[in-house]
């Protein structure tokens, strides 16, 4: 069986081979203690560990051009990075794990909005690949899924403008806040419009990282007045072009936000981070075959022993795998507290689970 028609069977609950495999995120630290640990530094990654191939269009939802930044303080540990709008950051130069201060964010009212609006310009050239007709006829055939990007109706927002702030915009000048929305969907499908309509693809992927460890960032109620419509409106177009899955990364604890997602037309969620009381069987008890999963493996477990990481799998994978729908990954990047055996045991678990012995990580066959 193909990725592509594995990832096909997984995402309609049919019967694969085994459970398509999304490519493991990791962090650079962790590779390096991998290698130290015994993986190959001559392989490829994803190769070496059996996962299978997905990719999704190389088309820039980005601002173009982007922010200039100059850097205007900088010490042992740090520096302060400046953008033109007037944003800034303090960028930790011996952290890999973890994110920049921000201090000042670039997107602060209407005025830098209008400048932000001209930069989300979907007819500006570079936002294709420069040889996309030759491109096309690489993906023509292709034995792997392909996808798109749907974009994000509150992460990039809370990217530019900040969350406190953001929550205060939603009150202050809710009217800003649902053009920046809207727009972002009027962006998104008229730059995609012509990649979804020339190319056959798979899926659709999502992005939002609008929840903490306890709940959703923003309230229930807000999401259905200014993200709901979006969702409806971008799923509603793609879905016309014959995509019917549509993933939506979103750490932290999910419950409330699901049944708004579903309600949208998204109806697949990963990472599902257990850390953040996400429970993939009961999500599945919950919404049945209404919902996707990729995840919900706890990093915490595999950072333990073998006996850990045994309960973790083997408590939930094989009911989540002979429900379907559903394919394992852990709930987020994989850290460097994760030794490289027990990774390998968890492979080694899913193999066996899977029921599948010429699957899993070169080490194993």
């Amino acid at each position: 069986m193909t990725a592509r028609e594995r990832f096909h069977e997984t995402m309609h609950f049919g019967k694969p081979d085994r459970p398509f495999m999304m490519p493991q995120w990791v962090f650079r630290d962790t590779v390096k203690r991998w290698q130290n640990e015994g993986l190959p530094k001559d392989v490829h990654f994803n190769a070496f560990f059996g996962f299978d191939r997905y990719e999704t269009l190389p088309i820039s939802l980005g601002l173009v051009p982007g922010l200039e930044q100059e850097t205007i303080e900088e010490t042992e540990q740090y520096k302060i990075v400046a953008d033109e709008l007037g944003g800034r950051m303090r960028v930790w130069k011996d952290r890999e794990i973890g994110m920049p201060q921000w201090i000042t964010y670039p997107l602060r009212g209407r005025e830098q909005w209008e400048i932000f609006k001209e930069r989300l310009d979907p007819a500006a050239p570079c936002r294709y690949p420069q040889y996309w007709e030759d491109a096309k006829r690489g993906w023509s055939g292709r034995d792997y899924p392909l996808g798109i990007h749907g974009g994000s109706y509150y992460g990039w927002i809370r990217n530019w403008m900040g969350m406190e702030h953001l929550a205060v915009m939603y009150y202050d000048d809710p009217e800003l806040v649902r053009e920046m929305t809207n727009y972002i969907a009027d962006f998104v499908i008229a730059t995609i419009e012509r990649a979804v309509d020339e190319v056959e693809l798979d899926f659709a992927v999502l992005w939002e990282d609008m929840a903490m460890k306890t709940g959703s960032l923003i309230s229930p109620s807000l999401v259905r007045e200014f993200m709901l419509p979006c969702y409806q409106r971008v799923t509603a177009f793609l879905r016309a072009r014959g995509i019917d899955v549509f993933l939506l990364d979103c750490d932290g604890n999910t419950d409330e936000l699901i049944p708004l997602w579903l309600e949208g037309g998204v109806n697949g969620v990963y990472p599902i981070e257990v850390a953040a009381d996400c429970d993939a069987l009961k999500y599945r008890g919950q919404y049945g075959r209404e919902l996707l999963m990729i995840g919900a493996i706890d990093k915490r477990a595999l950072a333990a022993d073998r006996e850990a990481v045994r309960e973790e799998v083997m408590s939930k994978v094989p009911q989540l795998v002979e429900a379907g729908g559903y394919g394992p990954m852990v709930d987020h990047a994989a850290p460097p507290d994760i030794p490289f055996e027990n990774f390998m045991y968890y492979l080694e678990l899913l193999r066996e689970i899977f029921d599948a012995p010429e699957w899993g990580p070169a080490a194993l066959n």
